[in-house]
């Protein structure tokens, strides 16, 4: 069965004059970037408005025909906000689509806003300026995630709750220690993207198609203008550069690491068999078949959109690696795997905040667990060690009263002192009444005041920290 193609699409292209025979419709439909790009509108028409302004400044244009094409370009953003404005896929993206409606309202002037730039430059400071705005959302909701977990850790700053290595019970840890290490972990993210920003807030302006131009254009002032951090040093590499999405990508990705474990730990918490946690009915869903089910959706379904991030990350990864210096079609692939990793990061930043702030948790549960696990085993370990038994020695003694108490079906706590020093007799090291203090769960973790630590003291002065942290970055 032949297949027929359908007739050329008759339009004029601002491209066309070389061509003698219209674009296919197949084309039209595979090259066009309209159903993306327009989300850069806002972008585009102030990177646009700068160029017109600093046109007129330089000479190049008149003042009156760079005023004309600010005016109409406000008159475009109107049209585009109120949906007026129709987007047109044969005008092929969100830049042909302004200037031609541009031109269509002031006239032939609108012809001169393309003056001493590309598309190459003109797509590169559009996409460099919606990045940065979405960095610094990403940055806004990180803080408001840190700011969370700060006021449930303050909450819960004498609660207990098992610290697990290997996902098994290793040493008890205040409820708040535990949540302020995500803190951490979100503050480090917010750091990460601050970099990053710093980077794709650039100006091309200049670059125009890879060579720079022979107009006498000012990039510094439409850097200023836009409060860009600076211009291109190199137009080759600033037309083919997009390691300031890449960047971007990849802290989006260890963004969506960081929310995905503490899912993981929110799912387990959850469980029944645990029940530290109770979800607030807004973030959890029900079962079609089983009435008794209080599912955590939204932190599985949060789990399982960090794989689609880093495959948004790997996607532009393997569309950079073989493309030759400078600008080159493929490029056009860079806007749809950010874009849908700026939805995800920026939904899942707020979900969890709310989701957080809206946990009960069953301390009570928790500090029954410590019960489970000889959580206490370090701290008679340690306390041999006072007793000047070295550490590898009182690492064995302290495993063969494990296997003791495990066997009776106690805790280490509920072991006496007979057996204690039973344990101990060839060390010639007697165990005295204070070594219950010292298994107590709390006691344990109020010693561990060192920096960092799990002891009152040291979660004070995270807290502290993290609050002046928050404080200074408002």
């Amino acid at each position: 069965m032949s297949i027929q193609s359908k007739p050329p699409v008759k339009s004029a292209k601002p491209w066309g004059g070389r061509f003698k025979e219209s674009t296919s419709q197949e084309v039209e439909a595979y090259t066009e970037s309209i159903s993306f790009d327009t989300k850069m509108y806002r972008q585009d028409i102030a990177g646009s408005k700068a160029h017109a302004r600093m046109l007129g400044k330089q000479g190049i244009i008149s003042i009156d025909e760079a005023d004309a094409l600010i005016k109409g370009l406000d008159l475009v953003l109107a049209e585009i906000e109120t949906g007026k404005l129709v987007w047109k896929q044969e005008l092929e993206d969100v830049h042909m689509n302004v200037e031609t409606r541009l031109t269509e309202i002031v006239g032939d002037v609108g012809k001169k806003l393309h003056t001493g730039r590309s598309r190459n430059d003109q797509c590169c400071l559009d996409f460099r300026l919606y990045t940065s705005d979405a960095l610094r959302e990403w940055v806004s909701l990180a803080k408001n995630l840190v700011a969370a977990f700060v006021k449930r850790a303050e909450e819960n700053t004498e609660a207990l709750l098992p610290g697990c290595t290997h996902m098994q019970p290793a040493q008890p840890v205040s409820l708040a220690h535990h949540l302020l290490a995500y803190a951490w972990m979100f503050k480090r993210d917010v750091e990460r993207v601050e970099d990053c920003e710093k980077r794709a807030r650039i100006s091309p302006l200049g670059a125009a198609a890879l060579a720079g131009t022979t107009y006498n254009l000012d990039p510094q002032s439409v850097a200023d203008e836009l409060e860009m951090y600076g211009i291109f040093k190199n137009s080759m590499d600033v037309v083919a550069d997009r390691d300031y999405v890449l960047e971007a990508l990849f802290c989006g990705s260890v963004i969506m690491t960081h929310l995905s474990r503490i899912c993981e730990e929110i799912i387990w918490w959850a469980n029944p068999q645990f029940a530290f946690v109770m979800l607030s009915d807004a973030h959890s869903t029900g079962s079609s078949i089983m009435p008794q089910k209080k599912n955590p959706d939204v932190a599985e379904i949060m789990r399982g959109k960090s794989g689609r991030s880093y495959g948004n990350l790997m996607n532009l990864l393997t569309t950079l690696k073989g493309l030759p210096l400078t600008y080159n079609r493929d490029l056009q692939e860079d806007k749809v795997p950010f874009m849908d990793t700026d939805k995800t990061v920026q939904t899942s930043l707020s979900l969890m905040a709310d989701m957080l702030l809206g946990i009960r948790f069953r301390t009570d549960r928790m500090e029954k667990a410590l019960k489970a696990g000889f959580l206490n085993a370090t701290e008679f370990a340690d306390y041999l060690v006072t007793k000047d038994i070295p550490f590898r020695e009182a690492h064995h003694i302290t495993g063969r009263a494990v296997a003791l108490a495990e066997e009776r079906n106690i805790g280490l706590e509920d072991l006496s002192l007979d057996d204690f020093n039973a344990l101990c007799q060839d060390f010639n090291v007697t165990v005295e009444d204070e070594v219950y203090t010292i298994l107590d769960y709390h006691t344990a973790v109020s010693r561990r005041n060192i920096s960092g630590g799990t002891g009152p003291d040291a979660v004070k002065a995270q807290l502290n920290e993290l609050n002046l942290w928050l404080q200074s970055s408002l």
